[in-house]
C-alpha cells in the first residue's frame, strides 16, 4: 500500500509515517504541497500516486480559528474540499481526520457517529464544513473524529503537564468540569491501519480510546505514571475564559468500530501508559 499524508509533519503525520513505515509513504506538507492550491495538489497526487490519502493537515488552534476565521475556513473547509475532489477524480480513496469540536459538547451522554453535529467554535463549524465536503467530492472516504490527542513530540496537554511537573505554581489548577477521551496518536494510527485493511468500509468513525476523564483526572493520572508528586486542584472552566468556548462533554462513543466488528480502542490509562514509556526513553 502506498500512503499520501497531507499535514505528515505534524503530531499525527509524524505517528503514521513510524506505523507505516512498512509501506511506501509520501509526505505532503507546506512548503511543497498546499491543499488550497486546486491545481498544485492535483499535480502532487497526480505524481505521488497512493492507494489512499490520510488527510491531517488542518488549522488546529482553536482560539487563533476565532480571529483569522477567513485562514480556518480556507484550510478546513475549502482545503478539504479541494483533496476530496482530487482524490474522485484520481479514484483514490480518502481518510478525512475531523474532531470532537463538531458537536456542541451538551449532551449528558457520549456522542455517536449518527448524532446532528451542531458546532459552537470557529474550529468545529469549518472542520465539519471540510467533513461535507469529503461527503460531496469523495464517495470513497473514511471520516475519522478524534479528540484529547497527544503523541510524539507534541504539542498536547500531556506535553504541557510534563513540563509543569518541577515548574509553574506551587499549586496546579486543571479544570473539572469538561469531560472527554484522551487519546494517543498510537492508538489512532494504529485503527486507522485497520480502517484501510477494510477496501468495503466508508463513513464516519470515532476514533478515541476507551474510558472517560476530566483534564483535572487526566492531569493527576499524568503525574501519577509519571512517578511525580504535585499538588493539582479542580477548577471550573469559567475560571479560565478562553475566546472559543470548549466542549463540556468530548466524549465519543465508537458505534461503527463495533458495528463493523473492529476491535475496540485501548482504554486511555493503557494508552497513555505506553505513551510514557516511549517519552522516558526518548528523554534519556
Amino acid at each position: 500500500m502506498k500512503l499520501l499524508i497531507t499535514g505528515g509533519k505534524g503530531m499525527l503525520g509524524s505517528t503514521l509515517q513510524r506505523e507505516f513505515a512498512d509501506c511506501e509513504v509520501v509526505v505532503a506538507d507546506l512548503p511543497e504541497c498546499d491543499i488550497t492550491d486546486p491545481a498544485g495538489f492535483e499535480r502532487f497526487l497526480a505524481a505521488a500516486r497512493p492507494d489512499a490519502v490520510i488527510h491531517c493537515a488542518a488549522m488546529t488552534a482553536v482560539d487563533r480559528c476565532e480571529t483569522e476565521t477567513e485562514l480556518a475556513w480556507r484550510l478546513n473547509a475549502f482545503g478539504t474540499g479541494v483533496v476530496a475532489a482530487a482524490c474522485r477524480r484520481q479514484n483514490v480513496r480518502l481518510v478525512a481526520i475531523s474532531t470532537d469540536y463538531v458537536f456542541a459538547g451538551d449532551l449528558d451522554r457520549p456522542y455517536h457517529e449518527f448524532d446532528v453535529p451542531g458546532a459552537r467554535t470557529v474550529y468545529g463549524i469549518t472542520k465539519f464544513a471540510g467533513e461535507e465536503q469529503v461527503r460531496r467530492f469523495c464517495p470513497e472516504h473514511l471520516i475519522c473524529r478524534i479528540s484529547w490527542l497527544y503523541g510524539g513530540n507534541g504539542p498536547s496537554f500531556v506535553h504541557t503537564m510534563l513540563k509543569l511537573a518541577t515548574s509553574g505554581p506551587e499549586v496546579l489548577k486543571v479544570v473539572a468540569d469538561q469531560i472527554g477521551n484522551p487519546t494517543s496518536t498510537n492508538a489512532v494510527a494504529h485503527h486507522l491501519r485497520l480502517l484501510l485493511e477494510r477496501p468495503e468500509l466508508n463513513g464516519t468513525f470515532h476514533l478515541t480510546c476507551e474510558g472517560e476523564a476530566s483534564w483535572y483526572e487526566f492531569a493527576c493520572e499524568i503525574f501519577r505514571q509519571a512517578g511525580v508528586e504535585r499538588k493539582v486542584e479542580p477548577c471550573t472552566t469559567a475560571e479560565f475564559p478562553r475566546p472559543a468556548p470548549r466542549p463540556a462533554n468530548s466524549r465519543l462513543e465508537k458505534r461503527m468500530l463495533r458495528g463493523c466488528g473492529l476491535p475496540p480502542m485501548p482504554d486511555w490509562h493503557d494508552a497513555l501508559a505506553e505513551f510514557m514509556r516511549e517519552y522516558q526513553v526518548a528523554a534519556r
